[in-house]
């Protein structure tokens, strides 16, 4: 099951990244609205109403969660730049996962939204210098995360779920 769940493997964080390593998880988040579009264009509702592993999201879930995600990790760095270690507010991504536009909203929303979203985000992460990357937020159940660490979460998380369902469609024939 964790080769369903996980199909890149989970995060692995070496520390600090150096300014090329930087450069490369922010050019993933770059592309990842591309790849997330890519990766559900043809589907039909039935598909995109598919869970792409059992007992997981619907593919439908899972495009709207990144937006989800992904704003409250933008909110999170720009809490983090301008004020000294903030005590950052948590969602709960599965009950947002259950609301009625993530399991029934034309998934055009959330791609137009995480396409706009990315846009500004590597906008901010590119005008960054290396001190930046060391600010700090508090997280209330993962303590205190730093920038650096955090852009290599969301460089993952976009490669991730994209793969989860490029996964799905790969098993079941879709092309």
């Amino acid at each position: 099951m964790d080769e369903l769940r996980y199909p890149i493997g989970k995060l692995e964080y070496a520390g600090p990244g150096s300014s090329e390593q930087r450069a490369r998880w922010i050019a993933e988040i770059a592309e990842a609205p591309a790849r997330l579009r890519a990766a559900v264009t043809g589907l039909t509702a039935a598909q995109l109403d598919t869970p792409y592993r059992p007992g997981g999201w619907t593919v439908r879930q899972v495009v709207h969660h990144l937006p989800d995600s992904h704003v409250n990790s933008y909110v999170r760095f720009r809490l983090a730049l301008t004020e000294d270690e903030p005590a950052i507010k948590t969602y709960h991504e599965n009950l947002w996962a259950e609301l009625s536009d993530a399991r029934t909203a034309p998934v055009e929303t959330s791609l137009a939204l995480l396409e706009a979203l990315h846009e500004r985000w590597v906008l901010l992460l590119r005008s960054l210098g290396p001190g930046d990357f060391a600010r700090r937020f508090k997280h209330p159940e993962m303590g205190v995360m730093d920038l650096d660490r955090t852009t290599a979460v969301y460089a993952w998380h976009g490669r991730h779920h994209v793969a989860q369902i490029n996964s799905l469609r790969q098993r079941m024939g879709w092309r």
